[in-house]
């Protein structure tokens, strides 16, 4: 079976060798058939604690490793532009 794999920004670093991840996805509303634009947060485990608020990551699904974590960090994709 194919792991499910998502694309992200992190919101939350504040749990150790974790992250909560904001993934945004588009949906057409049910009456008005009109787009709109959805979002949800997962938690994602992060062995290195490599992500940083503002990080674009890709995730993927793995075995349950907490109550709430079913994700895992695969990759840091972009890192967010301090000025």
């Amino acid at each position: 079976m194919a792991k499910k794999a998502l694309r992200g920004t992190v919101v939350s670093v504040a749990m150790d060798k974790s992250i909560v991840v904001k993934i945004e996805y588009s949906a057409q509303e049910r009456t008005m058939h009109k787009i709109v634009r959805r979002s949800k947060r997962v938690v994602a485990h992060d062995e290195k604690n490599s992500a940083k608020v503002g990080d674009v990551v890709s995730i993927e699904e793995t075995r349950p490793l907490s109550k709430r974590k079913h994700y895992r960090l695969v990759g840091v994709e972009a890192h967010q532009q301090v000025e």
